[in-house]
């Protein structure tokens, strides 16, 4: 499939959304009950919906296949995520960490000095490379959280 795929998660499903953006896939969060705006919004956007909800997978869109959709089977993430990447044959590691976990916008690279006093003085003493998020600031580093996000990541290629 495209490298370049978008997504737009339901919120039956929202464990998704930090998984596809740790692995670099643009991901809307959609929030809001009405499924109509989620559509609109995916066609719009040229994004693939991910979600538990059969209606949606019975709308003219989706079984016309103008509009790409996948019904999530299991309650449980990292099976969800699991179903996700066999069914759209994406790609785990080609990006990861490049987009912020918590709006979606690309990361920025940010040195040392540029990140003084903004993270835990034991980080800034043992990390040396950081990103930043230009519209929460949320910084990052490669720390253990980073080391167990990458382990479950290459886990996903295996299986």
């Amino acid at each position: 499939m495209k490298r370049n795929m978008k997504f737009i998660v339901d919120h039956n499903v929202g464990g998704l959304v930090r998984w596809l953006r740790m692995m670099g896939y643009d991901t809307v969060f959609f929030t809001g009950e009405d499924d109509w705006l989620m559509v609109m919004t995916a066609l719009n956007e040229d994004r693939v919906i991910l979600t538990r909800d059969t209606e949606i997978m019975r709308r003219g869109v989706v079984t016309s296949g103008r509009l790409k959709a996948v019904l999530v089977e299991s309650d449980e993430p990292e099976r969800q995520i699991q179903q996700v990447v066999r069914a759209l044959n994406l790609e785990t590691q080609s990006r990861p960490f490049s987009l912020c976990l918590e709006c979606n916008q690309p990361l920025e690279e940010r040195t040392k000095e540029q990140v003084r006093g903004r993270v835990p003085p034991y980080v800034f003493k043992t990390q040396d490379q950081y990103m930043e998020c230009p519209s929460c600031h949320r910084i990052y580093w490669k720390g253990t959280h980073w080391q167990d996000m990458a382990r479950k990541l290459e886990k996903l290629k295996r299986n």
